[in-house]
Protein backbone atom coordinates (compact mmCIF):
# COMPACT_ATOMS: atom_id res chain seq x y z
CA UNK A 1 0.00 0.00 0.00
CA UNK A 2 2.93 2.45 0.78
CA UNK A 3 4.77 1.84 -2.42
CA UNK A 4 1.27 2.17 -4.31
CA UNK A 5 0.95 5.81 -2.27
CA UNK A 6 4.32 6.62 -3.16
CA UNK A 7 4.12 5.74 -6.67
CA UNK A 8 1.33 8.15 -7.40
CA UNK A 9 2.63 10.89 -5.69
CA UNK A 10 5.74 10.36 -7.64
CA UNK A 11 3.45 10.36 -10.92
CA UNK A 12 1.66 13.52 -9.66
CA UNK A 13 5.24 15.44 -8.95
CA UNK A 14 6.39 14.85 -12.26
CA UNK A 15 2.90 15.70 -13.88
CA UNK A 16 3.85 19.21 -11.87
CA UNK A 17 7.20 19.78 -12.85
CA UNK A 18 6.48 22.89 -14.99
CA UNK A 19 9.87 22.23 -17.13
CA UNK A 20 7.57 18.73 -18.33
CA UNK A 21 5.16 21.38 -20.03
CA UNK A 22 4.56 21.08 -23.50
CA UNK A 23 5.98 24.02 -24.96
CA UNK A 24 4.09 25.85 -27.39
CA UNK A 25 5.19 25.81 -31.44
CA UNK A 26 7.48 28.77 -32.49
CA UNK A 27 5.82 30.66 -34.65
CA UNK A 28 6.95 30.63 -38.05
CA UNK A 29 8.64 34.46 -39.24
CA UNK A 30 8.48 36.18 -42.18
CA UNK A 31 10.98 39.14 -43.06
CA UNK A 32 9.38 41.07 -46.46
CA UNK A 33 11.50 43.80 -48.62
CA UNK A 34 9.03 46.66 -49.41
CA UNK A 35 9.09 49.75 -51.24
CA UNK A 36 8.17 52.61 -48.59
CA UNK A 37 4.95 53.88 -51.08
CA UNK A 38 3.38 50.19 -51.03
CA UNK A 39 3.79 49.83 -47.32
CA UNK A 40 0.50 50.59 -46.49
CA UNK A 41 -1.22 47.92 -48.14
CA UNK A 42 0.94 45.35 -47.16
CA UNK A 43 0.80 45.86 -43.40
CA UNK A 44 -2.70 45.40 -43.83
CA UNK A 45 -2.23 41.82 -46.00
CA UNK A 46 0.53 40.86 -43.13
CA UNK A 47 -2.17 41.28 -40.53
CA UNK A 48 -4.59 38.81 -42.43
CA UNK A 49 -2.07 36.58 -43.30
CA UNK A 50 -0.75 36.87 -39.62
CA UNK A 51 -4.21 35.51 -38.42
CA UNK A 52 -4.89 32.68 -41.27
CA UNK A 53 -0.94 31.04 -40.67
CA UNK A 54 -0.50 31.83 -37.06
CA UNK A 55 3.02 33.55 -38.03
CA UNK A 56 4.58 36.37 -37.56
CA UNK A 57 5.29 39.40 -40.17
CA UNK A 58 8.28 41.79 -40.11
CA UNK A 59 8.61 44.32 -43.22
CA UNK A 60 11.51 45.98 -43.79
CA UNK A 61 10.46 49.59 -45.33
CA UNK A 62 12.62 52.00 -47.38
CA UNK A 63 13.96 53.10 -50.71
CA UNK A 64 13.76 49.76 -53.23
CA UNK A 65 17.60 50.06 -54.06
CA UNK A 66 18.81 50.19 -50.77
CA UNK A 67 16.46 47.65 -49.92
CA UNK A 68 17.45 45.30 -52.87
CA UNK A 69 21.21 46.36 -51.54
CA UNK A 70 20.57 44.84 -47.88
CA UNK A 71 19.24 41.64 -49.12
CA UNK A 72 22.06 40.85 -51.43
CA UNK A 73 24.47 41.72 -48.63
CA UNK A 74 22.86 40.00 -45.92
CA UNK A 75 21.06 37.03 -47.80
CA UNK A 76 17.52 37.06 -45.40
CA UNK A 77 14.34 37.37 -45.98
CA UNK A 78 11.68 35.89 -47.50
CA UNK A 79 9.62 38.45 -49.84
CA UNK A 80 10.63 41.39 -51.98
CA UNK A 81 8.57 44.08 -53.49
CA UNK A 82 10.19 47.16 -55.35
CA UNK A 83 8.69 49.92 -56.57
CA UNK A 84 9.79 49.43 -60.16
CA UNK A 85 9.79 46.81 -62.01
CA UNK A 86 13.71 47.66 -62.54
CA UNK A 87 14.78 46.92 -59.56
CA UNK A 88 13.02 43.20 -59.85
CA UNK A 89 14.65 42.64 -63.08
CA UNK A 90 17.91 43.21 -60.97
CA UNK A 91 17.11 41.23 -58.30
CA UNK A 92 16.12 38.51 -60.85
CA UNK A 93 19.11 38.63 -62.78
CA UNK A 94 21.49 38.16 -59.80
CA UNK A 95 19.98 34.97 -59.00
CA UNK A 96 18.20 35.83 -55.91
CA UNK A 97 14.37 34.69 -56.81
CA UNK A 98 12.65 31.55 -57.00
CA UNK A 99 10.27 31.82 -59.85
CA UNK A 100 9.03 34.69 -61.80
CA UNK A 101 7.81 37.68 -59.99
CA UNK A 102 4.12 37.99 -59.93
CA UNK A 103 1.66 41.59 -60.10
CA UNK A 104 0.16 43.09 -57.34
CA UNK A 105 -0.89 45.99 -59.10
CA UNK A 106 0.30 49.54 -60.80
CA UNK A 107 1.86 52.82 -59.70
CA UNK A 108 2.44 55.99 -61.79
CA UNK A 109 4.07 58.93 -61.06
CA UNK A 110 2.92 62.23 -60.88
CA UNK A 111 3.79 65.86 -59.98
CA UNK A 112 2.43 66.97 -56.80
CA UNK A 113 1.47 70.48 -55.28
CA UNK A 114 0.38 71.92 -52.01
CA UNK A 115 -3.13 70.93 -51.51
CA UNK A 116 -5.26 73.97 -53.36
CA UNK A 117 -2.86 74.46 -55.65
CA UNK A 118 -1.82 78.12 -54.68
CA UNK A 119 0.70 78.62 -56.66
CA UNK A 120 -1.51 78.03 -59.52
CA UNK A 121 1.16 74.81 -61.11
CA UNK A 122 0.03 73.86 -64.58
CA UNK A 123 -0.17 69.88 -65.39
CA UNK A 124 3.09 70.03 -67.34
CA UNK A 125 6.51 69.16 -67.02
CA UNK A 126 8.04 72.50 -68.34
CA UNK A 127 6.66 73.87 -65.20
CA UNK A 128 9.70 72.35 -63.13
CA UNK A 129 12.16 74.69 -65.18
CA UNK A 130 10.16 78.22 -64.26
CA UNK A 131 12.58 80.27 -62.39
CA UNK A 132 9.47 81.34 -59.58
CA UNK A 133 9.11 77.66 -58.76
CA UNK A 134 11.01 75.39 -55.93
CA UNK A 135 11.43 71.88 -56.87
CA UNK A 136 12.95 68.75 -55.54
CA UNK A 137 13.83 65.47 -56.83
CA UNK A 138 14.55 61.72 -55.67
CA UNK A 139 17.75 60.37 -56.23
CA UNK A 140 17.99 57.78 -59.12
CA UNK A 141 20.37 55.87 -57.69
CA UNK A 142 18.37 55.01 -54.40
CA UNK A 143 14.94 54.60 -55.03
CA UNK A 144 12.32 53.33 -57.70
CA UNK A 145 10.71 56.79 -57.94
CA UNK A 146 14.42 58.79 -58.00
CA UNK A 147 14.95 56.41 -61.00
CA UNK A 148 11.08 56.85 -62.74
CA UNK A 149 12.07 60.69 -62.55
CA UNK A 150 14.89 60.36 -64.53
CA UNK A 151 13.31 58.41 -66.86
CA UNK A 152 10.28 61.13 -67.12
CA UNK A 153 12.84 64.07 -67.61
CA UNK A 154 14.80 62.42 -70.04
CA UNK A 155 11.73 61.66 -72.38
CA UNK A 156 10.87 65.00 -72.52
CA UNK A 157 14.53 66.46 -72.67
CA UNK A 158 14.92 68.61 -69.70
CA UNK A 159 17.05 66.06 -67.54
CA UNK A 160 19.89 68.12 -67.09
CA UNK A 161 17.87 71.57 -66.57
CA UNK A 162 15.68 69.76 -63.91
CA UNK A 163 18.64 68.12 -62.51
CA UNK A 164 20.26 71.59 -62.27
CA UNK A 165 17.76 73.61 -60.71
CA UNK A 166 16.43 71.19 -58.04
CA UNK A 167 16.91 72.48 -55.03
CA UNK A 168 18.19 69.31 -53.38
CA UNK A 169 17.67 65.55 -53.88
CA UNK A 170 15.76 62.92 -51.66
CA UNK A 171 16.31 59.11 -50.94
CA UNK A 172 12.64 58.20 -51.66
CA UNK A 173 8.99 59.45 -51.64
CA UNK A 174 8.95 59.63 -47.77
CA UNK A 175 11.25 62.67 -48.26
CA UNK A 176 9.54 63.60 -51.46
CA UNK A 177 6.50 64.39 -49.76
CA UNK A 178 8.23 65.80 -47.18
CA UNK A 179 9.59 68.94 -48.58
CA UNK A 180 5.93 69.71 -50.11
CA UNK A 181 4.52 69.22 -46.42
CA UNK A 182 7.51 71.63 -45.11
CA UNK A 183 6.84 73.92 -48.13
CA UNK A 184 10.90 73.75 -49.13
CA UNK A 185 9.43 72.33 -52.38
CA UNK A 186 6.53 73.82 -55.00
CA UNK A 187 6.69 71.06 -56.83
CA UNK A 188 7.41 67.66 -56.73
CA UNK A 189 7.51 64.40 -58.91
CA UNK A 190 6.22 61.08 -57.00
CA UNK A 191 3.77 58.26 -56.95
CA UNK A 192 0.57 59.26 -57.35
CA UNK A 193 -0.71 56.68 -54.91
CA UNK A 194 1.23 58.86 -52.43
CA UNK A 195 -1.76 61.86 -52.64
CA UNK A 196 -4.63 59.55 -51.96
CA UNK A 197 -3.23 58.38 -48.57
CA UNK A 198 -5.31 59.94 -45.94
CA UNK A 199 -2.09 61.34 -44.28
CA UNK A 200 -1.30 62.91 -47.38
CA UNK A 201 -4.32 64.13 -48.79
CA UNK A 202 -4.49 67.01 -46.70
CA UNK A 203 -1.66 69.16 -47.62
CA UNK A 204 -0.91 68.00 -50.95
CA UNK A 205 -2.37 66.57 -54.27
CA UNK A 206 -1.33 65.65 -57.61
CA UNK A 207 -1.04 67.01 -61.11
CA UNK A 208 -1.33 64.09 -63.63
CA UNK A 209 1.51 63.44 -66.29
CA UNK A 210 0.66 62.27 -69.94
CA UNK A 211 1.13 59.03 -70.57
CA UNK A 212 3.68 60.02 -72.93
CA UNK A 213 6.03 60.50 -70.09
CA UNK A 214 4.95 59.16 -67.08
CA UNK A 215 3.59 55.35 -67.70
CA UNK A 216 2.01 52.88 -65.73
CA UNK A 217 4.51 50.64 -63.70
CA UNK A 218 4.38 47.63 -62.77
CA UNK A 219 4.15 46.67 -59.06
CA UNK A 220 5.49 42.55 -58.87
CA UNK A 221 6.57 40.69 -55.71
CA UNK A 222 8.69 37.82 -55.44
CA UNK A 223 9.79 34.69 -53.56
CA UNK A 224 13.78 34.99 -52.56
CA UNK A 225 15.24 32.23 -53.00
CA UNK A 226 17.29 32.29 -49.34
CA UNK A 227 13.41 32.17 -47.85
CA UNK A 228 13.67 29.92 -44.61
CA UNK A 229 9.23 29.83 -45.08
CA UNK A 230 8.32 28.99 -48.77
CA UNK A 231 5.27 27.90 -47.93
CA UNK A 232 4.11 30.64 -45.73
CA UNK A 233 5.73 33.51 -48.00
CA UNK A 234 3.56 31.88 -51.12
CA UNK A 235 0.41 32.01 -49.12
CA UNK A 236 1.11 35.74 -49.12
CA UNK A 237 1.98 36.05 -52.61
CA UNK A 238 -1.37 34.68 -53.49
CA UNK A 239 -3.22 36.81 -51.35
CA UNK A 240 -1.58 39.34 -52.60
CA UNK A 241 -2.32 38.57 -55.81
CA UNK A 242 -5.62 37.99 -55.60
CA UNK A 243 -8.60 40.27 -56.04
CA UNK A 244 -9.12 40.36 -52.29
CA UNK A 245 -5.54 41.68 -52.16
CA UNK A 246 -5.71 44.00 -55.22
CA UNK A 247 -8.69 45.44 -53.78
CA UNK A 248 -6.71 46.24 -50.81
CA UNK A 249 -3.76 48.27 -52.95
CA UNK A 250 -6.41 49.79 -54.85
CA UNK A 251 -8.08 51.07 -51.48
CA UNK A 252 -4.22 53.00 -51.05
CA UNK A 253 -4.48 54.66 -54.45
CA UNK A 254 -3.21 51.76 -56.48
CA UNK A 255 -4.23 51.14 -59.95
Amino acid sequence: MLKKTFLLITLIATLLVPGCKKKPDKKSELLIYCGITMIRPMKEIAEIIEKKNNCIIKIAKGASGNLLQSLKINKLGDLYLPGSETYMQKCKADGLLIGAPLLVGYNQAAMMVAKGNPKKVKANLDELLKPEYTIVLGNPETGSIGKETQKILSKKGIEKSAYKKALYFTTDSKDLTKAIRDRKADIVINWRAISCQRENNTFLEALGISEKYATKKKLLIGLLKFSKNKKTASKFIDYACSPKGRKIFKKHGFQ
